[in-house]
């Protein structure tokens, strides 16, 4: 198996040491200085790896190449992690590839919380549903379970039995340990809801949310929007500064090749408007940046803060 997450990071303790050990797996490693795609397209063809693991933005970026002049022979299984997948990303790696994509969804402080696992229906857009380690529940401000289709915390139950599997706390931070707590939950400072099935869908990092003119506003629905108009190769959302609303969404895009030379006031209004359509109204992006890359980290995923703070100034203590 090929995980492509910095040795730095919890994930790679778990995807490339402690689950290929216990399974018995041989577990593939390249050292790349930064990502590309080219590469891992050429290193799926060239090596016998039967399972690839990487973030969203990773596959978003495959995606965007012709596939044809490549052969996943031993390819079988596509996991991803480290941030949400965009549908439409799932659908277009399905059709290039005949593979389909398991999303999974979990952090240092916890492990795996909730994913797709085997036999289990992809809900494409979804995290798939609680690991039989936790008692995932979506709460309220009080600590209480809100209904189905309703956005809340994502939280863990930690009474009257803790998980075996859950961090004890944050070393020389005690006081920071116990922001992580409401009642009877751990809570993992994402916001998300759970369907009528049990799946839980991410709506943002509880940072992340936008809080525009009272309305509470999911970066990724607008991602996810935005990703389904063609010139869109890549996006990412965040909070911007604004005198009447307090805060707007912006959204940072690449633009697919296609696209590059198209009139950018005219493309803005055009993106604005699909949003529109495909979305609430009220969560178009009313500013747009294009841009040639967003900022990641060596294994793909978006470092959503550095453009939040971009907006916010370097010593803002907007978070």
């Amino acid at each position: 198996m090929w995980n492509t997450s910095d040795t730095g990071w919890a994930k790679s303790a778990w995807s490339s040491i402690f689950a290929p050990w216990i399974q018995g797996a041989c577990v593939f490693v390249h050292q790349m200085p930064r990502f590309d795609s080219k590469t891992i397209l050429e290193t799926l063809s060239r090596f016998n790896i039967t399972t690839f693991c990487s973030a969203p933005t990773a596959y978003r970026m495959l995606v965007q190449h012709d596939l044809n002049g490549y052969s996943f022979k031993s390819l079988k299984h596509c996991v991803s992690a480290g941030e949400p997948i965009n549908p439409e990303v799932m659908a277009c790696w399905k059709k290039k590839t005949g593979l389909d994509i398991y999303d999974g969804y979990g952090q240092t402080e916890t492990v795996l919380i909730c994913g797709t696992f085997k036999g289990m229906k992809i809900k494409p857009g979804s995290m798939g549903k609680p690991s039989p380690a936790y008692d995932v529940k979506i709460i309220d401000e009080n600590g209480k379970p809100v209904p189905c289709e309703q956005e809340g915390d994502i939280a863990i139950r930690v009474k009257p039995t803790r998980p075996i599997s859950l961090f004890s706390g944050y070393i020389d931070d005690p006081e920071r340990a116990l922001l992580c707590y409401r009642g009877d939950y751990y809570l993992t400072g994402d916001r998300g809801k759970m369907d009528k099935d049990g799946y839980i869908w991410f709506v943002g990092r509880s940072d992340d949310v936008i809080l525009s003119s009272g309305y509470r506003i999911g970066p990724f629905e607008v991602e996810n929007a935005l990703i389904e108009h063609p010139s869109v190769a890549e996006s990412a959302v965040v909070s911007s500064p604004d005198p009447v609303r307090g805060e707007v969404v912006k959204a940072y895009v690449v633009l697919t090749p296609e696209y590059k030379l198209h009139d950018p006031k005219l493309l803005t209004t055009e993106l604005q408007n699909h949003v529109k359509k495909v979305t609430a109204p009220y969560k178009y992006p009313r500013k747009i940046e294009f841009v040639d890359q967003l900022p990641k980290t060596i294994s793909g995923k978006i470092i959503r803060a550095k453009l939040r703070n971009k907006e916010w100034g370097k010593n803002s203590n907007h978070v």
